[in-house]
């Protein structure tokens, strides 16, 4: 099977393609540093004819960055996948396209099943529940995968934003469940391995870690990593930006599990790996192809 990765600058892409290299699978990445900027009209010319499978990489997590630039995040959340699945479906290629739980306003007393349907409270979740429903309409031979939180977003907000001595301010009501970008990618590769099998699974599909926490607590998680600067202090508030995080992000996973074997990873196994993840993230490979 011959697999397309698009991919931007992030951990995520450089992860996958690392993981994905050491199958049989032909791969071949495609970076799109700035999805703001590409020319829709030239996949003819970036994607292979003989693709049987585009994998779109571009994993979006942060609503406050999508708040900021509505109209960037509209191109990148909405834009770029649905010009992906209209060529996949003139060209009989899958799409596997991945979303996240913004799409949910937090307000379900209890865990989201995949078959919820959405109802987003910020730009993010919004454009990628728009998303979701064109594809759904577009390409039968589509894979959908909402995630948790990243936890390397907070990770970065901690190191961002604090040093000795400082307050850290993240809410206790807001509760779902983190996932490390090495432990995304494994579930990816697994999830492409058995469509190069030929699995008739296509639909949408739910992965988080297996831990259910707040991000008060996550705070608490992050501020004690080796790396983190020491002393800072931790406090249960609501600081502005948390108004865009809905109080219930947790998702139920059983779907993943039953259809492809994929158990969920406990995230507090892998949080010095997302560290090194993220100081790590290269840039462009001489191999890929890129979209301007």
């Amino acid at each position: 099977m011959h697999v397309v990765v698009v991919h931007d600058y992030g951990p995520l892409g450089r992860v996958l393609l690392e993981r994905l290299r050491d199958t049989p699978l032909q791969i071949s990445p495609l970076l799109v540093s700035d999805p703001d900027k590409a020319d829709l009209s030239a996949l003819e010319e970036w994607i292979p004819g003989d693709t049987d499978l585009i994998v779109n990489a571009l994993w979006l997590t942060d609503p406050e960055t999508a708040e900021r630039d509505p109209e960037g995040i509209r191109k990148a959340a909405f834009s770029l996948p649905i010009a992906l699945a209209e060529f996949a479906r003139d060209r009989d290629m899958a799409l596997f396209q991945l979303s996240s739980c913004y799409v949910f306003d937090g307000r379900k007393q209890n865990a989201y099943i995949s078959s919820n349907p959405g109802h987003p409270s910020n730009e993010l979740g919004n454009w990628q529940w728009e998303c979701e429903q064109a594809l759904r309409a577009l390409l039968p031979h589509h894979i959908i995968l909402r995630t948790g939180w990243s936890l390397g977003r907070f990770i970065r907000k901690v190191q961002q934003g604090t040093g000795p001595g400082d307050t850290l301010r993240l809410p206790g009501r807001c509760r779902g469940q983190p996932v490390t970008v090495r432990d995304l990618a494994r579930v990816m590769k697994a999830v492409i391995l058995q469509l190069d099998c030929g699995a008739e699974v296509w639909g949408t599909y739910q992965y988080a870690g297996a831990e259910e926490i707040s991000l008060y607590e996550l705070g608490l998680a992050i501020a004690g990593l080796p790396g983190i600067p020491n002393g800072i202090r931790v406090v249960d508030d609501m600081p502005k930006w948390a108004a865009l995080e809905p109080v219930n992000a947790t998702l139920i996973c059983t779907k993943i599990r039953n259809t492809f074997g994929i158990k969920q990873l406990p995230w507090r196994s892998g949080l010095t790996d997302e560290l090194e993840a993220l100081s790590s993230v290269g840039g462009k490979q001489p191999t890929d192809t890129t979209a301007h």
